[in-house]
């Protein structure tokens, strides 16, 4: 009797994680998708990216970087993402504070076709920009080489629907990574 309470108390902790896990709508103009995160995975970086769809911060954001393999000839490390969420124009919605940053050596998560995660420049100043991979990226994951302070960037969900969408607004990418029209999106709502 005894050891069968300790098996599903084992198991506890499994459905409670999986019961965790949330999902978001982003709506773009090419259709939607969703992207699944776990506050137990990646606490602080949850909280920062609900934080910001909860007060519809991300109702009016946009897609504004596309980043292909065409349009890095500098970097030795190429990436493919669509990054997205407010840039610095002068009528995005007001910032929260910048993050701790929450490395894939801390969370296990790992950079990879569809992963959401933190835009940022140095570590700790991440706030309300994200990026959506294309393909596997580990050169982004802690002890890659995109970033020079190796500590790579903060993953923390996947788009679990609507990935064609995604792939559909990379394939706008042209000669230069930034758009000068960029893409507006939202609302980005739960789900």
């Amino acid at each position: 009797m005894q050891r069968r309470h300790l098996l599903s108390l084992a198991a506890l902790p499994l459905a409670a994680h999986a019961a965790t896990t949330v999902r978001t709508r982003v709506d773009t103009p090419l259709g939607p998708f969703v992207i699944e995160v776990n506050p137990a995975a990646a606490p602080i970086t949850v909280a920062n990216y609900l934080a910001y769809v909860d007060q519809h911060l991300l109702d009016k954001a946009w897609v504004y970087r596309l980043v292909s393999l065409a349009n890095q000839p500098q970097n030795a490390h190429k990436i493919e993402v669509v990054q997205w969420g407010l840039n610095l124009k002068d009528d995005a919605p007001p910032r929260r504070p910048p993050i701790a940053h929450e490395t894939t050596q801390q969370t296990g998560l790992r950079h990879r076709d569809g992963t959401i995660s933190m835009a940022r420049g140095a570590p700790g100043t991440a706030t309300a920009e994200f990026f959506i991979c294309i393909g596997d990226q580990p050169e982004l994951d802690f002890g890659g080489r995109r970033n020079p302070d190796g500590q790579g960037f903060a993953a923390f969900g996947q788009v679990v629907q609507g990935m064609a969408v995604v792939r559909a607004l990379h394939a706008r990418a042209g000669t230069e990574q930034w758009l000068a029209d960029p893409i507006g999106i939202g609302p980005v709502t739960r789900s």
